[in-house]
């Protein structure tokens, strides 16, 4: 339990460090307020962990331990569950309704599809 805690622990640093950077990087594209940097984690990490996922369930060989590194800790650090309520929260404050239905609707369907996506090229 202990070596799968620190793993987790190592994997989630990883995983925020890229969130971090994919941030910096998305700060330079925004336009509009549209809270790009969280849409873009969420959408990438729920790719993600469709293909570990899909690897694991394709080669019967996902080990607790990779699956609290990869899983827990990096696709854990790595997407922005909290960060995507609050930017809901400041577009709700902000009364910007149209763009709040859209990156809500489209973060849901893209995230979903992308996870499904990650699972179905996995399946070979």
């Amino acid at each position: 339990m202990i070596k799968a805690m620190f793993l987790a622990g190592l994997g989630g640093a990883i995983g925020t460090c890229l969130r971090y950077l994919t941030g910096r990087l998305c700060n330079l594209f925004v336009v509009g307020g549209f809270p790009l940097a969280t849409f873009v984690v969420n959408v990438v990490g729920s790719l993600f962990i469709g293909l570990l996922f899909g690897f694991g369930e394709r080669h019967h060989a996902f080990s607790h331990a990779a699956s609290a590194l990869l899983i827990t800790g990096f696709c854990g650090g790595f997407t922005t569950f909290s960060s995507f309520a609050n930017d809901i929260y400041m577009l709700m404050q902000g009364r910007h309704w149209p763009m709040l239905i859209f990156y809500a609707l489209l973060s849901l369907v893209l995230g979903v599809g992308m996870v499904c996506l990650g699972r179905w090229l996995m399946k070979g």
